[in-house]
């Protein structure tokens, strides 16, 4: 039998996340940079490897493939504009489409992970002959949960704008953060290997200082740039996509954070979230006298418990609930 277990960022114990046949020499990297003099942010990144590893790990169809990249790349940059190491924040899109929902959560160390509700959707392509990402998501809600050590989580959300993922992202920030925002994202799929050849994106914003020369230059400069795929296909860097974007400005880079798709499951969460489950469900398991299979709904690595591990894992439930009983 198999079950999906949900895992998300702690700050400690990191582990990346290591599946046979997928490269895990990291080539991907983002840079944080000012420009305009200081009145503009921008941070750029390339993320062909860590969309590609996405793909591998959860088996996506191209356009699944298309869709998680984008928020993964977008989540990262977004990750590293946290203060703390502890900090996390998750992005999630719910969408009426076939492709439901898609979440990705990073913390601002350039680690980030995600998930497609529905990895396997096929789609004909949209009227520019794109992967229809915007249909396979559809209308909905995004949703931005940053997490910073408080007892609530400060959570933002907004309606899908396009479902096309970086519009999504320009008008949450500027409708919920009131940060005029552009931002573009992009994955190139390969036709034949179903492989992600480019992907990567970049997050421009003016500060709220920012005078009326070095806004109608930048917007003079997003009228005329063409897409980040294309950019990226073409061997251009983080640092050189910026150097498009903000044309005529002076680009200051302030920081390079090399980033990675990164699960920190093991057996031992995955025995605790089994504990949660309750006495009744893990009996049930126990009766069926086979043993079962989770997978981090994360990453996809499998775990297995035998029904003796099960018992074990029920007698701890059990203790652990009769200790909480005692507490109170």
């Amino acid at each position: 039998m198999n079950y999906y277990i949900y895992f998300f960022f702690t700050a400690p114990g990191k582990r990346l996340l290591k599946l046979e046949g997928i490269n895990n020499m990291y080539k991907d990297y983002m840079v944080r940079a000012t420009a305009g003099n200081a009145q503009i942010r921008a941070f750029a990144a390339t993320t062909k490897d860590l969309a590609d590893y996405a793909r591998k790990a959860h088996g996506l169809s191209p356009i699944a493939a298309a869709a998680l990249g984008r928020l993964l790349t977008g989540t990262a940059m977004m990750g590293t504009m946290m203060d703390n190491e502890s900090d996390l924040i998750t992005v999630k899109m719910d969408g009426d489409g076939p492709l439901k929902s898609v979440l990705a959560t990073a913390d601002n160390k350039g680690n980030v992970k995600g998930y497609v509700s529905n990895p396997y959707v096929i789609m004909e392509p949209n009227a520019q002959g794109h992967l229809n990402v915007g249909g396979g998501i559809g209308e909905g809600t995004l949703t931005v949960i940053r997490d910073m050590g408080m007892k609530e989580p400060y959570v933002g959300q907004v309606p899908l704008y396009t479902g096309e993922v970086a519009e999504d992202l320009t008008y949450y920030f500027t409708k919920s953060e009131q940060t005029p925002s552009s931002v573009g994202l992009g994955v190139l799929v390969e036709r034949e290997t179903l492989s992600v050849i480019a992907a990567g994106g970049f997050i421009i914003q003016l500060l709220p200082f920012a005078d009326e020369q070095v806004i109608n230059k930048l917007e003079e400069n997003l009228g005329k740039f063409s897409s980040v795929t294309d950019i990226l296909k073409a061997g251009k860097t983080p640092e050189e996509l910026l150097n498009i974007v903000l044309d005529g400005f002076d680009i200051e880079i302030t920081d390079r954070v090399d980033l990675n798709f990164y699960c920190n499951c093991d057996k031992d969460r995955v025995e605790r979230a089994l504990m949660l489950i309750g006495e009744k469900e893990l009996q049930d398991m126990i009766d069926e006298g086979k043993e079962i299979e989770l997978r981090c709904h994360f990453c996809n690595k499998a775990y297995t418990f035998s029904v003796d591990e099960l018992k074990e894992v029920k007698e701890k439930a059990k203790i652990q609930k009769n200790k909480k009983a005692e507490d109170k």
